[in-house]
């Protein structure tokens, strides 16, 4: 092949030559240039030691990394149904497109679901249903008695990511659109630039690397520092403090910013070195256990003027989790809010073990730290925030009825700002400047534009959380309960409830 391959270019070549000697016009010296670079690539090829199967194939095989970077749009626009595209299928994905836009989201001729399918999950209607327009619960106030300055919330908030892993264009138009529909915007653990300071409110995350809200000690080592973390903890636009511990793409990892996204602006945002990869460090410093992590709590309540504070986690080790709300409960002393983050989640760059092998799933965890909580009587006062693949409404009760009092949502923000699911969030090339810091790329992202999107994507949504509660019968979204959700077993295809399923 490798000789058949060349032979034919170079007689390809020759005979070009022949042509153009001939007939020396411009179209056949167009041919011999486009014959002879082709010749010149194929035996580079053929002679190269690196690649086998270029030596065997040469010219050729190259079309096999043509379509391997290609894989992922290919098999999204050509191959894959409505249903079993990953991680988020296509009918999910253009739920999300159809609300931001404001277009037609409903679908004809039936589902497309195999409703006798093992894991097949759905909710029971009411032969009396209520007005939607009168259903309530859309807000819900976070606080515990140890704080005061409680912070009146969306049900529906964007999730942790960061500037860096997202670009300038993204944070704005995510911004704007919070402050268009009065929700919150988490600023993940990159702190706080001027591209979240558009006018909407923010929850300030503070995770292992203390970006934001640190210093380097002598050593080069991350410290958190009072007055860093102050001068933004204390800023109007922030309502919020989350504490991270880990994220469902990589429990126990700490976070990876990639060298080619780590621009000067953002190295500056962060205080480290630009274009180098920064990995944050899997644990705290501040603290190394649980009562030493109630002190640091109170610390940071107290540094913010008393503002709402939480921590972050993808549960783990149960006994641990466990522990620590005993704690809490000892001291009398805890957090305002805890975000359960499910193993599914991740919306940047993660080792592929963690990503797929680290961490409980969102439904596991949730109904874990709900059951917790109200074992060690703290549920009234902590409030869960939920994180893991929401998308619509039924998403949102199904978190609900397992515990969850708002949702955060990452990804399917993303998707209203116009990401395709390329899954190229780490490499710095998102084709639609949503996870890049190339600014050609980001250029494509039109803020006036995206920002609209936001904002219709979350009415919407809560739109349908609504209309979805009211066909159940209910009052309100918090009135949802486990018993009204169920699943057919995957064991026998008997249909059960989530509260038998997490029981």
């Amino acid at each position: 092949m490798r000789n058949t391959i060349l032979a034919i270019l170079i007689t390809a070549t020759v005979a070009c030559g022949v042509l153009v000697y001939f007939l020396p016009h411009v179209g056949n010296i167009i041919l011999l240039s486009i014959t002879g670079i082709l010749t010149i690539v194929a035996l580079f090829d053929a002679f190269q030691d690196k690649h086998s199967l270029l030596r065997s194939f040469p010219l050729i095989a190259r079309l096999r990394w043509l379509f391997e970077d290609e894989r992922e749009k290919i098999q999204q626009y050509f191959i894959e149904d409505n249903l079993n595209g990953t991680p988020i299928n296509r009918e999910k994905r253009s739920i999300v497109y159809q609300r931001a836009k404001l277009q037609k989201d409903t679908v004809p001729f039936g589902t497309q679901h195999n409703v006798y399918a093992k894991g097949y999950e759905f909710v029971k209607h009411s032969l009396f249903p209520t007005d939607h327009h009168k259903v309530t619960g859309e807000r819900v106030l976070i606080g515990s008695d140890k704080c005061s300055q409680k912070y009146d919330a969306s049900i529906i908030n964007i999730s942790a990511m960061s500037f860096g892993s997202l670009s300038k264009n993204a944070i704005k138009a995510l911004n704007q659109g919070a402050k268009m529909a009065n929700f919150a915007h988490n600023t993940g653990e990159g702190g706080i630039s001027p591209y979240h300071l558009q006018g909407g409110d923010l929850i300030f995350q503070v995770g292992t690397g203390y970006f934001g809200a640190g210093k380097h000690d002598i050593n080069g080592k991350r410290l958190f520092d009072d007055e860093a973390f102050r001068k933004n903890a204390i800023r109007p636009e922030v309502k919020m403090i989350e504490i991270k511990f880990s994220q469902g793409a990589k429990p126990g990892h700490g976070g990876i910013l990639p060298a080619k996204k780590n621009t000067e602006e953002i190295a500056g945002i962060r205080g480290v070195v630009p274009f180098t990869q920064v990995d944050s460090p899997p644990g705290h410093s501040a603290f190394s256990n649980f009562d030493e992590m109630i002190v640091f709590l109170q610390k940071v309540r107290d540094l913010s003027g008393g503002k709402p504070i939480g921590v972050k986690f993808c549960v783990g080790n149960n006994e641990e989790i466990e522990e620590m709300i005993k704690s809490f409960s000892e001291a009398n002393n805890y957090p305002d809010f805890i975000s359960v983050d499910g193993g599914e989640g991740g919306t940047g760059s993660a080792p592929l073990e963690f990503s797929n092998y680290v961490g409980t799933p969102l439904l596991d965890g949730l109904s874990f730290v709900d059951k917790t909580l109200k074992k060690y009587k703290l549920r009234n006062e902590i409030k869960i925030i939920a994180s893991g693949k929401a998308i619509d409404a039924f998403d949102i009760v199904k978190y609900f009825a397992l515990g969850a009092d708002a949702i955060g949502m990452a990804r399917s923000f993303m998707l209203s700002l116009g990401c395709i699911q390329a899954r190229e969030c780490n490499l710095d090339t998102c084709p639609v400047g949503v996870a890049t810091q190339d600014d050609d790329l980001v250029k494509a992202l039109v803020v006036g534009d995206k920002n609209v999107r936001v904002k219709n994507y979350h009415e919407k949504t809560i739109l349908a959380t609504k209309e979805l509660v009211a066909a159940m019968g209910k009052n309100s979204i918090a009135d949802v309960k486990a018993t009204e959700v169920f699943r057919r077993s995957v064991d026998n295809g008997k249909i059960e409830t989530l509260e038998e399923v997490y029981s």
